[in-house]
C-alpha cells in the first residue's frame, strides 16, 4: 500500500531544474516508491536502473544503463555503441553519450535505485564526466543508502544539487494517521504519535507494525505494546540492516545496544577493541540506522535497540550484565553521573553504582532536588547482599530521605564503622573525604530527625575539617551539599532554642551572595526559609515572619519542588500568623495543606510547628480539651526543645482559664525552663486572673530587657498590664497601655491577644481616645460624618483623583505599617511603594505620613 506524501513529491519537483538528485534514506524509508511515484506520468522519458549486486564491472555498468536508456525511448544515435570490453568503457563511448544527451530539447531523467551498491570509483568518475558534459540534456536522480562517490560539495556550492533525506523522509503524525487509516486502523492523536515517536517516523516500520496491528482484536493496545524482537520489524531490520554488516561491526553494534548514547570511545570500551571511531562514522553515513547525535555522539534507532538487545541476550547469554559494567566503569570517569549509576544498576554491581555516587559528592541530590528521583530510581533494586561504606551510605540517605529514621540510623552506624576500620587508600571505592564527608551530612540529617543538637555540631565540626580534603572541583559542582548541611545544623540548633546561632546557620544558606541560588539548592534554601520564618513566628514577629514564609512559598513554585522536608514549615508559619490574626478559615486551609509529613519523613521542628498550630485553632475555637490533647501530641526526641515545651504549657494554661480555672493555669508554665517571654506573660495572666494584680505585674518586671519578643508577645505583656491597671481603677494608665497596644499590633494585624483578654476591654477601646486606633481592623469601622451643613467651608479636594493602588498603600499607611511591610503586604518592591506615597502626598498636598492620614480622612478617602 503506498501513500502519496505531496510535500516530497513537490521537493522532487526541483530535480526537473537541478543535474543531479539525491534520495539517500535508511533501508524502508520509502525512497524507491517516492521516486517511482514521482517519475510516473512525467512527460519526458525515464531511464530507470536498479543496480545490480553481483557485477560492478564499468562495461557492465554502462551497457546496463545504455540499455535502459534505449528501453525507455531514449533516440540513441548508433554512435554511441555498447562496451566491448566488461572491465572497461571507452572514453570516447562515453564523450559521444554526453554529445548525444547534450542536444537534447528535454532532458531525459536517469534513475539509478539501490546505488550504495556502486562502489567502484572509476564508475562513479565516468558517471560524473557524462552528467557534466550532457549538461541540460540529463537528470540524474540516485536513490541510495549512503553517501554516492561524487564531489556533493561542488554541486551543493553550485546549487545543482537537490537533497531529500531520512530526516525528510520519516512520516509525520499526521501522515502516519493517514497510513494506518489506509490499513483500516483509526486511533488516537496520542496513539499515532507514541507509534511515531517510538519508531521514528520510519516508514517500513510503521507499514509492518500497521499489518500486525490489524490482525490484533486490540490494535492500539498491540501498538502501543508490540515486543519489536518478536515481530516482522525485527526480521525485516535484522536482515536487511545487521547481516550485511561485517562480523566486526555487527559485534559493535549488538554490544552498544545496551546504550543509551555512545561514542568511539564507550564503544571500544565494551567491545574491547580500538576500531569503533570509524565504524560508527561509516554505519551513519550507510543510514545503517545510527543516529549522529554530534559531537562524536551517536544513539541507535529506537527499534533497531529494542532488536539487538534481544538478539544479544539470544546470541550471547549472561553477557549484558558485563556491558553495562564495562559502560559504568568507563563512565564514571568520562561521563554522566546519570549514566554511570544506570549501567551499574542493570549490572547488578552496587558498589561501584554507590561508588560513584559517593565518589562524585552527589549525596545531596540524593536527598533533595531535581535529580533525586531519578537517583533514587537507579538503587531501588539495590538487594541487602551489597555491603560496604557506600552502599550504607546510599541506604542510609535513602531511608532517612523517606523518614524510616530507625533503618537510616542502623545504616549510618554501619557505614560510620567501615569509614573507621580500615582508611581507605586514594582511588578506592569510594573515595576517602568524599565518603566522610557524605557521612557528615547525613550524620546532621540524622540529628534533626532525632532533635540531637550535640550530635549536629560534632557532625559539623567534622564536615568543616573534611572541607580541605575534598576536591575544589567536587565541592563547586554540589554547592547543595554545604546548603543542606548548615540546614540541618540550623534547624537543630533552632530544636535546641538557640535561636541566634540557628539564625546564623539558616542566613548562610539564604543569603545569595554565600550560596548559589540553582535548582539543586533551591530546596535547602526553602527550608531555611521556613525555618527562619519559625523563628520570627516564636520571637513575636509576625511581619517578618510571613514575608519569609512566603518568600519559602514562592521559591517552591519557581523551582517546581521543595526538599525531603517539604515546604511544610512555611506554610505552617502562614498558618500560625493566621491564628494571630485571628484569620481562622485561612489559618485551617493553610493547616490542611500540611498534613502529613512528606515522604513520611518526621522532623521534630515540623511536628513541632503542627502540633503548636492545631493546638491554637482548637483553642481559637472554643475546643480547650482538644487543645490540651493536641499539644500532648509530641515526637520522641534525643533533646527537649524549650520552645516546643513551652508553647504546649501555654496553650494548656490558656485551656485552665478557658475552663475557669485560673489557680491551675500557671501550674504548666511554672515547669518550664529558661524564663521564656510568652511563658512569663502567661504566668502573669494567670495570677491575674487569680486576681492577684500586683503578682502579675512583678512577674512581668521580672522579664529581661534584650528586646528579642516581638509584637506577639510585647502586646499580651501590654495587655495583662493594662488590665491589672483596670482591676484597681486606674483609667488612665489602662487607656494609655491599651493605647500602645494597639498601635504596636496594628502594623502585625494582631486580633488575637484582644480576643483573647476578655470581657473587660470592650468598653476600653469604645472609649472615644481609643475607638479611632481600634476602628477598621480590630473593631468595626466607625460610621461615615454626615454631610456638611449648607455654608459650612468644605476641605478642597485633590486635584488629581488617587489611583486604586495608591488608596490600598494609603490605606496601610493609616494603620501605622512602615515602608517595608506595606510593600511585603501587596507583593511590590519598597522602591515601588515610596513611588506611591510620593504621588499621595502631592495629590494630597501633604509632606509626612501624618498629614496624609489626616488629609486622607478629612475628604474621606479612608
Amino acid at each position: 500500500m503506498f501513500l502519496r506524501r505531496e510535500r516530497l513529491g513537490r521537493h522532487l519537483d526541483q530535480a526537473l531544474r537541478t543535474p543531479l538528485t539525491l534520495v539517500n534514506g535508511a533501508a524502508g524509508a520509502g525512497k524507491t516508491l517516492l521516486v517511482a511515484d514521482w517519475a510516473t506520468g512525467r512527460d519526458r522519458p525515464v531511464a530507470w536502473l536498479t543496480t545490480d549486486a553481483t557485477d560492478q564491472r564499468p562495461g557492465m555498468f554502462w551497457a546496463y544503463l545504455l540499455q535502459s536508456l534505449r528501453t525507455s525511448g531514449v533516440p540513441l544515435p548508433a554512435g554511441p555503441g555498447c562496451p566491448a570490453d566488461p572491465d572497461r568503457v571507452p572514453h570516447a563511448l562515453l564523450a559521444r553519450l554526453a554529445a548525444a544527451l547534450s542536444v537534447r530539447d528535454r532532458p531525459v531523467i536517469v534513475v539509478l535505485d539501490q546505488y550504495e551498491r556502486v562502489t567502484d570509483q572509476e564508475i562513479a568518475e565516468q558517471l560524473e564526466f557524462v552528467l557534466h558534459h550532457a549538461g541540460p540534456g540529463m537528470r540524474l536522480v540516485l536513490v541510495t543508502r549512503t553517501e554516492p562517490l561524487l564531489p556533493l560539495h561542488r554541486y551543493r556550492a553550485a546549487g545543482d544539487l537537490t537533497e531529500v533525506r531520512d530526516a525528510e523522509l520519516t512520516f509525520t503524525p499526521e501522515e502516519a494517521a493517514v497510513l494506518l487509516a489506509a490499513h483500516g486502523l483509526c486511533l488516537p492523536a496520542h496513539a499515532v504519535r507514541s507509534l511515531v515517536e517510538r519508531t521514528r517516523g520510519w516508514a517500513a516500520g510503521l507499514r509492518l507494525c500497521a499489518l500486525a496491528a490489524r490482525e490484533s482484536p486490540d490494535p492500539e493496545a498491540y501498538l502501543k505494546e508490540f515486543e519489536a524482537d518478536r515481530s516482522t520489524v525485527a526480521d525485516f531490520l535484522l536482515a536487511e540492516v545487521l547481516a550485511r554488516q561485517t562480523p566486526e561491526t555487527q559485534d559493535l553494534l549488538l554490544k552498544v545496544s545496551v546504550l543509551d548514547r555512545f561514542g568511539p570511545a564507550l564503544a571500544n570500551a565494551l567491545t574491547e577493541r580500538t576500531d569503533a571511531e570509524p565504524i560508527l562514522a561509516g554505519l551513519h553515513r550507510e543510514n545503517a540506522f545510527v543516529e549522529d547525535l554530534g559531537h562524536a555522539w551517536y544513539r541507535l534507532h529506537p527499534l533497531f535497540g529494542e532488536i539487538l538487545r534481544a538478539h544479544l541476550r539470544v546470541s550471547s547469554p549472561g553477557l549484558e550484565p558485563e556491558l553495562h559494567r564495562r559502560a559504568a566503569v568507563w563512565l564514571r570517569h568520562s561521563g554522566s553521573l546519570a549514566e554511570t549509576l544506570g549501567h551499574g544498576a542493570a549490572a547488578g554491581d552496587w558498589d561501584l553504582t554507590a561508588g560513584a555516587l559517593i565518589d562524585d559528592l552527589a549525596i545531596g541530590e540524593l536527598l533533595a532536588g531535581p535529580r533525586s528521583d531519578g537517583l533514587n530510581e537507579s538503587f531501588a533494586s539495590m538487594g541487602p547482599a551489597a555491603t560496604g561504606p557506600a552502599t550504607d551510605l546510599v541506604r542510609a540517605a535513602r531511608d532517612l530521605a523517606r523518614g524510616e529514621t530507625e533503618h537510616g540510623l542502623t545504616h549510618l552506624r554501619r557505614a560510620g564503622r567501615g569509614l573507621e576500620q580500615e582508611p581507605l587508600a586514594p582511588g578506592d571505592v569510594p573515595e576517602p573525604a568524599a565518603a566522610r564527608l557524605s557521612h557528615a551530612l547525613l550524620e546532621t540529617l540524622a540529628a534533626r530527625l532525632t532533635g540531637s543538637p550535640g550530635r549536629a555540631e560534632t557532625a559539623a565540626r567534622e564536615a568543616g575539617r573534611l572541607w580541605q580534603e575534598v576536591p575544589a572541583r567536587l565541592l563547586h559542582r554540589h554547592p547543595e551539599l554545604t546548603a543542606l548541611l548548615q540546614t540541618q545544623l540550623g534547624a537543630t540548633r533552632l530544636w535546641a532554642g538557640q535561636f541566634d546561632d540557628a539564625r546564623a546557620a539558616l542566613s548562610a544558606v539564604t543569603d545569595r551572595s554565600v550560596t548559589a541560588s540553582t535548582a539543586t539548592t533551591a530546596p535547602a534554601r526553602v527550608d531555611a526559609l521556613g525555618l527562619l520564618a519559625l523563628i520570627d513566628y516564636l520571637n513575636g514577629r509576625l511581619g517578618r515572619a510571613e514575608r519569609r514564609a512566603l518568600a519559602a512559598a514562592a521559591g517552591t513554585e519557581h523551582f517546581g519542588r521543595a526538599g525531603p522536608l517539604g515546604p511544610d514549615v512555611g506554610r505552617l508559619v502562614l498558618a500560625a500568623v493566621a491564628v494571630e490574626r485571628d484569620e481562622l478559615r485561612q489559618a485551617q486551609t493553610l493547616f490542611d495543606a500540611t498534613h502529613g509529613p512528606r515522604h513520611g519523613m518526621c522532623d521534630p521542628v515540623t511536628e513541632a510547628g503542627r502540633t503548636i498550630v492545631a493546638a491554637r485553632l482548637l483553642l481559637a475555637r472554643g475546643d480547650a480539651r482538644g487543645a490540651v490533647e493536641a499539644a500532648r501530641s509530641t515526637v520522641v526526641t534525643d533533646v527537649v526543645s524549650p520552645w516546643a515545651q513551652g508553647h504546649a504549657a501555654l496553650i494548656e494554661s490558656a485551656a485552665h482559664l478557658a475552663e475557669g480555672h485560673p489557680e491551675a493555669a500557671a501550674e504548666p508554665l511554672l515547669a518550664v525552663p529558661g524564663g521564656q517571654a510568652a511563658c512569663v506573660v502567661g504566668i502573669a495572666r494567670a495570677r491575674l486572673a487569680a486576681g492577684r494584680p500586683a503578682a502579675a505585674v512583678a512577674a512581668l518586671d521580672g522579664l529581661r530587657p534584650e528586646g528579642v519578643a516581638g509584637p506577639a508577645v510585647t502586646v499580651r505583656a501590654t495587655l495583662v498590664r493594662a488590665q491589672a491597671a483596670d482591676a484597681v481603677g486606674d483609667r488612665a494608665t489602662t487607656h494609655r497601655l491599651v493605647a500602645r497596644a494597639l498601635r504596636e499590633a496594628r502594623g502585625e494585624r494582631l486580633r488575637r491577644p484582644f480576643v483573647e483578654a476578655g470581657p473587660w476591654i470592650g468598653p476600653v477601646l469604645d472609649a472615644p481616645p481609643l475607638r479611632a486606633l481600634s476602628a477598621g481592623w480590630l473593631t468595626p469601622a466607625a460610621p461615615r460624618r454626615p454631610e456638611p451643613r449648607p455654608g459650612k467651608r468644605l476641605c478642597p479636594q485633590p486635584v488629581e483623583e488617587l489611583s486604586g493602588r495608591e488608596r490600598e498603600v494609603l490605606q496601610r499607611l493609616a494603620q501605622m505599617m512602615s515602608t517595608e511591610e506595606i510593600a511585603a503586604d501587596l507583593y511590590v518592591s519598597v522602591n515601588t511603594v515610596k513611588t506611591h506615597l510620593k504621588s499621595v502626598y502631592r495629590k494630597l498636598a501633604v509632606n509626612r505620613r501624618g498629614e496624609a492620614v489626616r488629609r486622607a480622612r478629612e475628604l474621606r478617602l479612608l
